[in-house]
């Protein structure tokens, strides 16, 4: 991270096309959205009276916050970020997490589940039950506390179904549901940011990027990942198609082989639902390489709750979802 300045206003183009003959244009692809979501970020902070940057330390949120960064040098991103904690995190990510935030100098605000499960408004059928599910409740209950108007994300349309639905600029009613047939209509990059009393915005200033982009994006700004991301190796049950990492909180069933394999994980996410794939790509180059050839989305190959329903996702974003 000492040369994330260095990445952001040095011009090193000629040393990438060194490396590379295509870089030239590959930056330009990427310059084009990366203005797209610096605007956009502009327009938030310009029009809302108090946003806040969702951030759990993904690789989406990582790209988000870095991309503030860019939006409001020299001063410091004054976004508040929001991180809605299950309680049930790769401790990689929770340390990088606060890591990064020291490092942007940030006003993290966690918010847990936890306290959620101690109120009251969010009850378990049983203790190992996914509570991925159930963020939007602390979500929701984080958003009054806060008086948030608009809360930034790192959700993409091309991961699955129901974001691909979504605005870029998606408006959340005062019981912040989201009703996908009345979207406001987003022609020529012009945003409505009005929201009624009560009401919030979801915003997602990379909704027009790909996984392939975000990792383009993340090798040419130079911006720090969770090992996770990284081929590393991990005891897993195979299930199907689906490898489920051994931990206490998803413990080998009665008849489970356990088996050490080099994977990596795709998207991060609740310990509970989250999934690596086997891959041995070890630097982001491999990993480029590797998204390019997928042919399986990173929810579809890895969420295991998304695999459950294709409709799971559109409801927990119509009951408040991120």
């Amino acid at each position: 991270m000492n040369s994330l300045k260095k990445s952001v206003w040095q011009d090193d183009d000629a040393s990438a096309a060194d490396v590379d003959p295509h870089a030239n244009a590959l930056h330009s692809h990427l310059d084009v959205l990366e203005a797209e979501a610096i605007f956009i970020l502009r327009e938030v902070a310009a029009e809302c009276r108090n946003p806040v940057l969702l951030y759990s330390g993904g690789k989406d949120s990582a790209v988000v916050l870095h991309l503030a960064y860019k939006a409001f040098y020299p001063e410091r991103i004054r976004l508040p970020l929001l991180h809605i904690d299950t309680g049930h995190n790769y401790p990689e990510v929770i340390d990088y997490r606060d890591r990064m935030a020291e490092h942007y100098q940030c006003n993290l605000q966690v918010r847990s589940l936890e306290d959620s499960i101690a109120r009251g408004t969010i009850r378990l059928r049983h203790p190992l039950e996914s509570r991925n599910p159930y963020q939007s409740v602390t979500l929701l209950e984080s958003i009054e506390e806060l008086s948030a108007d608009a809360c930034i994300g790192g959700a993409r349309r091309d991961e699955e179904k129901a974001r691909a639905k979504e605005r870029v600029f998606s408006v959340r009613d005062e019981f912040g549901q989201w009703d996908p047939k009345n979207q406001r209509p987003e022609l020529w990059s012009l945003y409505n940011a009005r929201v009624i009393p009560g009401g919030n915005l979801r915003v997602f200033p990379i909704s027009n990027w790909t996984e392939l982009d975000v990792w383009q994006y993340i090798q040419r700004e130079n911006i720090e990942l969770p090992s996770i991301y990284f081929a590393h190796q991990r005891d897993v049950v195979r299930r199907g198609e689906v490898l489920v990492p051994v931990t206490e909180l998803t413990p080998p069933q009665a008849g489970d082989q356990v088996e050490t394999v080099t994977c990596r994980f795709r998207t991060v996410g609740d310990i509970t639902c989250t999934a690596p794939v086997e891959s041995p790509a070890a630097t982001i180059v491999d990993i480029i390489h590797e998204t390019a050839t997928a042919r399986v989305t990173e929810r579809g190959a890895t969420r295991l709750d998304d695999r459950a329903s294709e409709a799971a996702m559109e409801q927990r974003k119509k009951e408040g979802y991120f």
